[in-house]
């Protein structure tokens, strides 16, 4: 399946947000030309994740939420340098932490190398990942089964992930608020979040660029709560303040250290 660009994400959240949407505002919005943004939402029709109407397009009638199957192919390569970025912060025999997410998931993959880890995650696919490969122990938190996307969730993940204290935690998310908010969808996905920071000695955060185009409404943490903050570009110019004035650090590819 073709990945999904950043521009394309950003309509399908801004139909998601503001619902039918004539091609000229959605033109305006992401600085394109008509010509542009009418390849943009055919493509994405084609995709069956929005649907055309007269001058313009809505969201098609099941994508409000994109399957974890979808997400897998939206930022893909930005999402693999991120997991890169991350496996670079974190070294060999250490105790580490995953929670849901397909940019998690790429930290996974970009971990498989590491040795002597020990790795607690309430993500079946992150086990399914690292499965096989030599000097890893792996913990998989028992709770609530979500078949959408592999998630354990619901308190009792919260309850078993609190039995444990690790050194690096990495968590992702399905939004970002310029604010500094780190967002999720699913109250019980951020209940296990917040107990996978709350029991880390570091805190990493992961996310491409495209969930700045993204809106959610519970609260994971705030940026000032993040040790590391792993993306894909130089965040927005608020965001990035914010990061600094709370003391988080920021890297992206090509910034280094």
């Amino acid at each position: 399946m073709v990945e999904l660009s950043e521009r394309q994400v950003a309509i399908l959240s801004a139909l998601r947000r503001d619902g039918t949407q004539s091609v000229e505002a959605l033109a305006r919005t992401m600085a394109v030309s008509g010509q542009t943004m009418r390849r943009d939402l055919d493509t994405l029709s084609q995709r069956g994740l929005v649907r055309r109407v007269h001058g313009g397009a809505a969201l098609a009638e099941g994508a409000g939420a994109l399957s974890h199957q979808e997400r897998t192919h939206i930022a893909a390569a930005a999402k693999a340098a991120i997991g890169r970025l991350a496996a670079d912060a974190i070294p060999n025999g250490c105790s580490v932490s995953l929670n849901v997410g397909t940019t998690t998931e790429q930290v996974a993959q970009a971990l498989r190398g590491h040795t002597n880890l020990m790795v607690l995650t309430n993500n079946v696919n992150i086990v399914g990942i690292l499965a096989g490969t030599p000097s890893k122990e792996l913990i998989l938190a028992g709770g609530y089964y979500r078949q959408s996307d592999g998630a354990i969730v619901g308190e009792a993940a919260v309850d078993f992930v609190s039995n444990y204290k690790v050194d690096v935690a990495v968590i992702g998310c399905s939004a970002l608020d310029e604010d500094g908010a780190v967002l999720d969808f699913d109250p019980r996905e951020v209940s296990v979040a917040r107990a996978i920071l709350r029991n880390a000695r570091r805190k990493v955060l992961v996310a491409d660029a495209s969930k700045f185009d993204r809106t959610a409404s519970a609260r994971i943490c705030d940026i000032g709560e993040i040790d590391l903050f792993l993306t894909d570009q130089p965040p927005r110019p608020r965001f990035a303040a914010v990061a600094q004035a709370r003391g988080t650090e920021v890297r992206w590819p090509g910034k280094g250290a």
